[in-house]
C-alpha cells in the first residue's frame, strides 16, 4: 500500500462522515469506500493470525517507538485529543514540569515517585481550601537518559496559584517548573510537541540529529518569545518500546465519536475556523486507488476571536 497526499475532496451535504469532539476542537472524517478491512487477528503478544490465509505470523517487535512511526503517532494524536477534550479553558489548568536532579533512567520509578507526588499534592490541595483536580501526564526522555514528567493539572475552576518552592517540596526529586496556558488555543497541539520534538543542540548530543529541522517560537526564561531551532520528531528514538507515554486520573472526559452526515457536521459546527485540511489516497500494489479519506479540523476558539476582532 502506498499513501499520499492529493488536492483535497470534499465530501457531498449527504455523505456520511466521522465527527469527533475535543472540547474546543472538532475533528471531521470523510472516508469514501470505508474503514478498511481488518485483516489480522492478535493471538499474543508475539503472534497473530493473517485472516486472508489463515497462516499465523510472528510480529515484528522494534527496538524503539520510533521504528514504529504509526503507533507513536496514533500516541500522540490520542493524547493530543484527550487534552483538548478536557482543557477548554485555559485559565482553570496549571501545566507542571517535575523534573530530576540526578540522571534518573528507570521508567518503572519514574511513575511510582509521580504517584506519591499526586498523594501529596491532593492533601496540599485539601488543606489549602481548593478544589480536588484530574490530572493528565506525559513522559519525557531526555538526550542524556533522564526523564521528565509533563502534568496537566485541571480544575473545575481558575487553577489556585501555587508557589514554585510549594511544587518543588512536594516533588522532591529536582527542579520544577510551573506556566499557565492563557492565549493558547490548541492546548493538546501545543503540548505534545514536546514529545516528539528537540532542540538542535540536544538532539546532536543524544545522536538522534536525524530528521526536519525548522524554526519554532518559545518562551524564554524572561517570560518573552524567542527563536529556536528544533529536529521533528527526533525524541521519539529515545521512547522504549511498548512504553506508555501518558496516563490519566479516572475523571477526565474521552473524546466523542459520532457519525452524521457533512450537513449535520456543519451545522454543528456553526461557522468555526478550520484549522487544518488534508486528503490523502491509499493506493494498491496493483496502482488501483483503494480510498481516499479527507481529514478536517475546526477550532471554536477561533470563532470566537475572528467575531471579537470584526466586532472591534
Amino acid at each position: 500500500m502506498i499513501v499520499k497526499r492529493i488536492e483535497n475532496e470534499r465530501p457531498r451535504a449527504s455523505s456520511t462522515v466521522t465527527v469527533k469532539r475535543c472540547g474546543n476542537v472538532t475533528e471531521v472524517r470523510y472516508t469514501v469506500h470505508g474503514p478498511p478491512e481488518i485483516v489480522i487477528e492478535k493471538i499474543n503478544a508475539d503472534l497473530y493470525v493473517d485472516k486472508r490465509t489463515g497462516e499465523v505470523k510472528e510480529f515484528q517487535h522494534l527496538a524503539s517507538r520510533a521504528d514504529d512511526k504509526s503507533s507513536v503517532l496514533q500516541s500522540l494524536r490520542n493524547l493530543r485529543d484527550l487534552i483538548n477534550a478536557n482543557l477548554t479553558a485555559p485559565e482553570t489548568a496549571l501545566w507542571v514540569t517535575l523534573t530530576y536532579r540526578e540522571n534518573m533512567r528507570d521508567a518503572k520509578r519514574l511513575y511510582e515517585d509521580y504517584h506519591a507526588f499526586w498523594k501529596r499534592f491532593c492533601r496540599y490541595l485539601k488543606k489549602s481550601g481548593y478544589p480536588p483536580a484530574e490530572y493528565i501526564i506525559a513522559a519525557e526522555p531526555q538526550g542524556r537518559g533522564a526523564w521528565h514528567l509533563h502534568c496537566l493539572f485541571l480544575f473545575p475552576e481558575k487553577a489556585p496559584y501555587i508557589p514554585n518552592s510549594d511544587m518543588c517540596k512536594m516533588w522532591g526529586h529536582g527542579f520544577t517548573k510551573t506556566k499557565g496556558l492563557e492565549g493558547i488555543d490548541n492546548p493538546g497541539l501545543y503540548l505534545t510537541a514536546y514529545l516528539g520534538d528537540m532542540e538542535i543542540v540536544e538532539a546532536i548530543a543524544s545522536g538522534a540529529e536525524r530528521g526536519r529541522l525548522v524554526e519554532v517560537e518559545a518562551s524564554g526564561e524572561n517570560g518573552g518569545k524567542q527563536k529556536k531551532a528544533v529536529v521533528k520528531g527526533a525524541r521519539l528514538r529515545l521512547y522504549p518500546p511498548g512504553f506508555n507515554l501518558y496516563r490519566c486520573s479516572r475523571g477526565v472526559k474521552r473524546p466523542e465519536v459520532q457519525q452524521m452526515t457533512e450537513q449535520e457536521a456543519q451545522a454543528e459546527i456553526n461557522g468555526a475556523t478550520m484549522t487544518y485540511e488534508k486528503t490523502i489516497a491509499v493506493i494498491g500494489s496493483d496502482g488501483e486507488t483503494k480510498n481516499i479519506i479527507n481529514y478536517r479540523q475546526y477550532n471554536r476558539l477561533l470563532k470566537k476571536a475572528d467575531e471579537a476582532d470584526d466586532d472591534g
